[in-house]
């Protein structure tokens, strides 16, 4: 029987190997020329961009809350000094999310319709 780390290589280079197939198939003039293609991947880009960073972000300022409301059930009388850098932290942390929205707002208004057509 196959161990699970030699399964999960084996599959993770099918793959790609049946990946890479397809990309090399086209000819260079077919796979330049195909615009729907290209602007397709750049707004499945600027999506996956987007949803990953919410998803860190509020990773991060879940463990930020975390952290501070545990330092605030062992110690009540310092609720007022940890107050102020955890929000200073989770504007911080929502800035990095906004950042990504903003470029992936930019990536998406790149995308230009009536080349296409």
């Amino acid at each position: 029987m196959l161990k699970k780390s030699t399964i999960t290589f084996l599959s993770t280079f099918a793959i790609v190997a049946l990946w890479s197939t397809s990309a090399f198939a086209q000819g260079t003039a077919a796979a330049a020329d195909n615009v729907f293609t290209t602007y397709a991947w750049l707004g499945a880009a600027a999506a996956f961009g987007v949803g990953l960073a919410a998803l860190g972000g509020s990773l991060g300022q879940g463990r930020a809350a975390a952290a501070a409301l545990e330092g605030i059930a062992r110690n009540p009388g310092a609720a007022g000094k940890l107050f102020t850098p955890l929000i200073l932290g989770l504007a911080l942390i929502e800035s990095l999310v906004i950042y990504a929205f903003v470029i992936s707002i930019l990536m998406v208004l790149n995308i230009d319709i009536t080349a296409a057509l």
